[in-house]
């Protein structure tokens, strides 16, 4: 996100009246003084990212939060996307760390508890995992979700892992007879399996729990 962005998505969320200000004063609390502009600018692409409600003629201008999102016809869901698997700096669920919202038909969820986020595969090392009751793979491109709140992680699963600073979606396995923990690539290609001992630094993130094809 653009350093300006994050700026005025930090101002949004402290002043509740927001959107009650005239464009040049949202330009001059940016630091861009008669630039009204600028500001329109930044704020459209908050909203495109969904990280924001915008409507200028009305005078809106609010964060979005993670959770529901009531229509008249069909009920939404506000998923956080904190990063990309496989690229990028550590992606653990934490709010500081959302990028955007997807807006998603709950119909579309596995569930939509607030300890769902979304990250986007980054590459093909998971190809031919077999995900939730549709058994989707998961391919480049793909939104994954992850249910940040599991804490007890069984053989099979299939988890998102931080590893010096990286995120990596892999299949997990307990060596016990070597006292390991495996991460396992299912994939067309050839990837090697990632080993790691449970004292080592490393976070499970997450198991993934859904997968949205682009």
């Amino acid at each position: 996100m653009h350093e300006k962005q994050q700026l005025l998505l930090k101002l949004i969320k402290e002043d509740k009246n927001f959107g009650s200000y005239s464009l040049r004063t949202i330009a001059e609390k940016m630091n861009e003084v008669n630039k009204p502009q600028i500001a329109k600018y930044h704020l459209q692409k908050l909203a495109e990212a969904g990280m924001i409600n915008l409507n200028l003629k009305e005078g809106v201008i609010k964060p979005v939060e993670k959770g529901y999102i009531k229509s008249t016809i069909n009920t939404f869901f506000s998923l956080p996307i904190v990063g990309t698997a496989n690229c990028g700096p550590a992606t653990i669920f934490a709010d500081q760390n959302v990028q955007q919202y997807l807006k998603v038909s709950s119909s579309m969820l596995p569930f939509t508890k607030k300890s769902l986020y979304g990250l986007v595969a980054d590459g093909n090392s998971m190809n031919q995992a077999k995900i939730g009751k549709d058994k989707q793979n998961i391919e480049s491109g793909d939104f994954v979700l992850v249910d940040s709140s599991v804490t007890d992680y069984k053989d099979k699963d299939i988890v998102v892992a931080i590893i010096d600073g990286m995120a990596t979606i892999k299949q997990y396995e307990k060596d016990e007879k070597n006292k390991r923990i495996t991460l396992r690539a299912l994939s067309s290609e050839n990837h090697l399996p990632i080993f790691i001992r449970e004292g080592d630094d490393f976070v499970l993130s997450g198991r993934v729990v859904g997968v949205i094809k682009i």
